[in-house]
């Protein structure tokens, strides 16, 4: 397929700079693929929008406060710094623009500075160097990671906005952005309705986010990022299917995990490890059977995942849909719940 075939449409007035508070008020536009059916609804209609015994797998990832600013020794001016993942202790592999050298530094404050350890083919790793222990360097010094379309700086409120209830291993540069709707009060009323929850790990990187820079999309190639599916989680799932229920994946992270864990076997299993899977149209999706997600950026692979599970003509006539109706759309955004995988209908 071609890339040209995902430039959805698009409004930047729609793009949402926070979230609606309480988090569960978000706007859900609920799609059925099998009678191509739109509805308006709310998060907070979700546990009505599911049955008893469904399966709600979320991504428990945390986002690590991982922008930082610092300065160059000489002119003073200010390098923004975004720290990725780390290769070694202190050794961390990073994304900072303009031209570098092995060997340059990087002011932090009196204590700290981060050297240059090499610069190759757009890879860049660098050394915390001083007395301040890593965790508290973040603590100290960063920021929240918040997505280049939001237009304004973080603020100490990001911290808890942009991050789900349900963060508990930090290792993500960018939140799994279907689960930051979720509060309290819905996960109390969802498991009243006997609505099951189940976690996996993917620690969102650079992945998620590679801009897909080739014509045909089959030609791109994801950057892995590391994932944990527990044997908790696929026993959770196996008895789920087993007893005919849903399993509903919130995010396009999640997706991408439990269809790893299920390549070689047919069903979920155990998987500790990384992932590059990219899925486009046509993928056989063997675990997951509705899909909660934000609105997405045209021409990225989080669309063309959706497009695979939606079917590309009912999703484009679905943003047509939110366009009109002035959803709010990405990470601070409201969401949509695809019902069902789109079967037989091709792309």
């Amino acid at each position: 397929m071609q890339l040209s075939e995902f430039n959805f449409p698009f409004d930047a007035a729609l793009i949402a700079n926070e979230p609606v508070l309480p988090r569960d008020q978000a706007r859900l536009l609920v799609m059925n693929p099998s009678d191509r059916s739109l509805l308006h609804k709310r998060i907070v209609d979700l546990p009505d929008l599911l049955a008893p015994g469904d399966l709600l797998v979320v991504n428990d990832t945390k986002v690590r406060s991982a922008r930082v600013v610092g300065r160059k020794p000489a002119s003073g001016r200010p390098v923004e710094i975004l720290f990725v993942k780390a290769v070694a202790d202190r050794i961390w592999e990073v994304l900072m623009k303009g031209k570098w050298r092995p060997g340059e530094r990087i002011d932090i404050d009196a204590r700290t500075v981060v050297t240059v350890v090499s610069r190759d083919d757009g890879r860049t790793v660098v050394r915390i160097e001083g007395s301040v222990p890593v965790p508290e360097f973040f603590r100290l010094h960063g920021r929240m990671p918040l997505p280049p379309y939001i237009k304004r700086p973080p603020t100490d409120r990001d911290r808890e906005w942009y991050q789900t209830v349900f963060a508990h291993d930090e290792g993500a540069i960018a939140a799994p952005t279907a689960g930051l709707h979720f509060t309290p009060a819905l996960l109390t009323r969802l498991a009243a309705r006997h609505i099951v929850l189940a976690t996996v790990t993917l620690h969102v990187g650079l992945g998620t986010f590679k801009l897909v820079t080739v014509d045909r999309i089959e030609d791109h190639r994801m950057a892995a990022e590391w994932i944990d599916v527990g044997t908790d989680t696929a026993d959770a799932i196996a008895r789920t299917k087993n007893a005919g229920g849903k399993v509903v994946a919130v995010g396009t992270t999640v997706v991408r995990a439990l269809e790893t864990a299920a390549r070689e076997r047919g069903a979920v299993a155990p998987y500790q490890g990384e992932t590059s899977l990219f899925i486009t149209p046509g993928f056989p999706f063997r675990a997951v059977d509705a899909v909660l997600t934000n609105f997405h950026l045209p021409q990225t692979t989080l669309l063309m995942l959706v497009s695979a599970f939606a079917g590309v003509d009912l999703l484009r006539a679905a943003y047509e849909e939110a366009v009109r109706e002035r959803y709010r759309f990405y990470s601070y955004g409201d969401a949509m719940l695809i019902t069902e995988m789109a079967r037989g209908k091709g792309p």
